[in-house]
């Protein structure tokens, strides 16, 4: 009448497959860690940038918000040409903060007075 054989996976087929995914997990993992290696150094960059540049502030400073920006457009940054602009932007943003005399002008030049 009905045959009972089967046909299933032999186990030589189900070893490989778990070895496989296996391999997969551990590359995911590594690459995931080198990924957020990548970017606290890039982080540590901009760091370094920004307190380069505080040395030349003066009492009129920018804001927290124009550092967030100067950090985010740093590390956004896939060529060494767009991180010179990110930094040439800042130190932009740092001379006019620094050509401010005034508190009062300071503050309407959108910069912080220290």
């Amino acid at each position: 009448m009905f045959s009972k054989k089967g046909q299933g996976l032999s186990l030589n087929v189900i070893i490989v497959a778990a070895i496989a995914l296996i391999v997969l997990v551990v590359l995911v993992v590594i690459f995931t860690a080198r990924s957020a290696d990548f970017e606290q150094q890039v982080s540590k960059e901009g760091q370094t940038e920004i307190a380069k540049m505080r040395i030349t502030y003066g009492d009129c400073r920018p804001t927290g918000l124009s550092e967030s920006n100067f950090l985010r457009a740093y590390g956004s940054a896939v060529t060494p040409e767009e991180q010179q602009s990110a930094i040439t932007d800042f130190e932009t943003r740092v001379a006019d903060c620094k050509a401010v005399t005034s508190q009062s002008s300071c503050l309407i030049a959108g910069c912080k007075w220290s």
